[in-house]
């Protein structure tokens, strides 16, 4: 197990494990949905839960990738600062977790989209956001386990 720590003049301090494979964490451009073809298909014919803070819309693709798409309202948060720091808490605690959907969705030979929408009214902590993103992440697996069953 690693731990990544962060300590900035010791006023915040966190520790998060992460299991480690030999693996590099990324999430590069590539990686990321901004075609606007695929959101309007992905939330127009693609399936949906919630579990708070966020709703994630996914869609099982026939292209070979798997691309996130983030998201945070105006409605809830008015300043795009506080947008963006959300936004940035979730790619972070993605890029740690995404491994597992990652080699899943290889094994079966296909794609998905996801598109994460924060609906939470307030800024979370990072270590609730990478708990949920978790609970998140093994959901989405489950799901795509049962419909390929």
């Amino acid at each position: 197990m690693a731990y990544l720590t962060k300590n900035n003049n010791k006023k915040h301090t966190f520790a998060v494990t992460v299991e480690q494979k030999n693996q590099r964490y990324f999430l590069r451009k590539e990686h990321k949905l901004k075609s606007r073809k695929a959101i309007d298909l992905l939330f127009t014919k693609g399936k949906s839960f919630n579990n708070y803070p966020f709703r994630i819309c996914w869609k099982i693709v026939d292209e070979k990738e798997l691309k996130a798409g983030f998201t945070a309202s105006s409605k809830n948060f008015k300043h795009a600062t506080d947008r963006n720091r959300i936004k940035r808490l979730t790619r972070e605690a993605y890029r740690l977790q995404k491994n597992n959907l990652q080699e899943t969705i290889q094994k079966r030979n296909n794609g998905l989209h996801i598109f994460f929408i924060y609906t939470g009214k307030e800024i979370s902590k990072y270590e609730f956001v990478f708990e949920k993103m978790n609970a998140l992440l093994k959901k989405i697996l489950k799901t795509i386990d049962e419909n390929n069953q």
